[in-house]
């Protein structure tokens, strides 16, 4: 399922009562990549990215910590966010 940056405005919205200072429509280009990429939801890598939320099936977290997998994501889910941005 893709994610639509209405998506991430009503979740932000929903999650948090911050305002939301990033792109809303490069952070779902950003996550729909990378879901593509690991054929995996692109709303729990928003989740991920923004609130630490743990991915068990990709192993992201280990006692509460995030394993070197996570910080993986985390770091290409924000250098394609990036990407996005500029464009």
């Amino acid at each position: 399922m893709k994610l639509t940056s209405k998506q991430v405005q009503d979740y932000m919205l929903w999650r948090t009562d911050e305002e939301l200072r990033q792109c809303p429509e490069a952070i779902a280009a950003a996550c729909n990549d990378m879901a593509e990429e690991l054929n995996y939801n692109a709303k729990d890598l928003m989740k991920l990215l923004f609130f630490n939320d743990p991915i068990p099936m990709l192993h992201t977290h280990s006692y509460g910590f995030n394993t070197a997998t996570g910080r993986m994501l985390i770091e290409k889910l924000k250098s394609r966010y990036y990407e996005h941005e500029r464009n």
